[in-house]
Parts: structure tokens; sequence; C-alpha cells
């Protein structure tokens, strides 16, 4: 299906944001590939969890290649450092070592898989997320790239605004807007400490 550019743009208004990392605020994909191809040419035993160890550990010292996505710097440099947080499947230390390997401003407390016991699409990490940040989950805004993701912050009550960097449009059916990038995402505080207005032009569907 063609996709167009919806010809209005939106204004929403929340208090937080959620940010997904992969495929939002950074690409992996070189790094995950290779990770993934050396544990596979290594044939080891597939004791679960040392294995899932030893693919953390070869991601976490291959950062070449990851790289920011377009319009990220400039988004997360017009928000307020307490308005939004990082909520990804990765571990914590594999999410700190990527964000910076990024350039990505760390915020402090993130969530990771270490903080939830069930993951996406479940809605605890959204969540949590949510509740990191002080508000309320229907008053933030979600930025997914995938579909377990988009299900997840739409279950949890979140709007959820997904780009099409990683999934087709047609994956994406649990979020309420698309869009290609973050690089049109226009960000303003409001006064009073009232949170944020974000305006922007999805795709149409």
């Amino acid at each position: 299906m063609p996709v167009s550019i919806a010809p209005s743009p939106v204004l929403l208004r929340c208090k937080g944001i959620l940010f997904d990392m992969d495929g939002i605020l950074i690409s992996s994909i070189g790094s995950v590939e290779r990770s993934w191809t050396k544990w596979a040419e290594m044939r080891p035993d597939l004791d679960p969890e040392f294995e899932n160890n030893v693919v953390e550990t070869l991601e976490m010292e291959d950062t070449e290649g990851v790289s920011v996505l377009p319009g990220v710097l400039a988004l997360l440099a017009s928000l307020p450092q307490d308005r939004w947080t990082v909520v990804t499947s990765a571990t914590e230390p594999l999410a700190r070592v990527r964000l910076a390997a990024g350039g990505i401003p760390v915020p402090e407390r993130i969530i990771t898989s270490e903080s939830v016991s069930e993951g996406k699409p479940h809605p605890a990490p959204y969540l949590a997320g949510a509740a990191l940040l002080g508000f309320p989950p229907e008053d933030c805004i979600v930025f997914e790239d995938a579909a377990s993701g988009a299900k997840s912050g739409r279950a949890a009550g979140c709007t959820v605004i997904a780009s099409t960097f990683s999934h087709p449009i047609d994956a994406l059916g649990a979020a309420h807007y698309l869009v290609p990038d973050v690089t049109g995402i226009a960000v303003e505080s409001l006064p009073g400490g009232e949170g944020l207005a974000l305006r922007f032009i999805p795709l149409a569907r």
C-alpha cells in the first residue's frame, strides 16, 4: 500500500515521553548481526542463561556502526531531562553502552529487561516507564518501531507513535500514529509546568 503524508499536523499534549531504544534512538543492526554470527560460529553447548550472557558480551564489545538515528539529538535537546526516559528490552549494561556509542545523553534511570518480570508486548515495561517519570500512563507518549513495543505501549494506556524504520506499516496496527522517524517532531514546553506539546505530520495509513 503506498504511503502518503496526511495534510494536517497533529498536536498532542503529554506529561512525559517514553522512548524505545533500537530503531527509535539508535540503529545497532550491524552489531546485532555480527554478534549473533560470532555466537553461531562458536557452536556452544546450549545452556540458555550462559549463552544469553555470551551474546550480550559480544554485543557490548561490538559498537562499530552503532549510530544515532535522524532527528534524535535535536528532539532530545528540546526535552526537559525529567520528562523522558528509555524503555528497552535490552539489559541495562548493554543499553548504556549502545546509547553512549550513539552519542545519546543517557538518563540516570531507565527501564530495561531487569526492571520488569514481563517484557513487551506486555504493558509492564511502559507502565514502569510512566511510573519512573511519575506520570499516569495515559499522560505519556511512547515512541516505538516494533509491533510488540507498539502493543505494549497501547496496552499500558499510552499514546503510541511508531516509526516505520524497521517494521512495515501493516505490523504497526497498535500504534495511534505513524512517522518515518522523529525528524519532524517539534516539542514545546507548556507554561506552568503543564507538560509538553508535540506537533508532527503523521503518515497516512
